[in-house]
C-alpha cells in the first residue's frame, strides 16, 4: 500500500493512483494509523522525509519501505 507524506494540497495535486493521504508529522506522531500486519510503500517529492518516516516506522515494528528519489507530480 502507497502512503503519500506531502502535505494534504500536494496530494489533491497528483499523487500515485490508490496511494493514501498520511502527512508526514501526523504519520509521525501517530503510528498507530498503521498495522503492522501490512507492507507500505512510503514517498514524499524527494525521498528525504519518506526515508527518515520508514526508519521510524520500521524501529517500531512496521513493514515500511521508501520510494527512492521520491515523486514529483506535475
Amino acid at each position: 500500500m502507497y502512503i503519500d507524506v506531502r502535505d494534504r494540497e500536494k496530494y489533491l495535486k497528483g499523487h500515485i493512483e490508490g496511494a493514501i493521504s498520511i502527512p508526514f508529522l501526523e504519520l509521525f506522531l501517530n503510528p498507530n494509523l498503521l498495522s503492522k500486519d501490512v507492507e507500505y510503500i512510503l514517498y514524499c517529492d524527494s525521498g528525504n522525509k519518506s526515508k527518515i518516516l520508514v526508519n521510524h516506522l520500521n524501529s517500531l515494528g512496521y513493514h515500511c519501505v521508501n520510494l527512492e528519489g521520491g515523486y514529483l507530480f506535475h
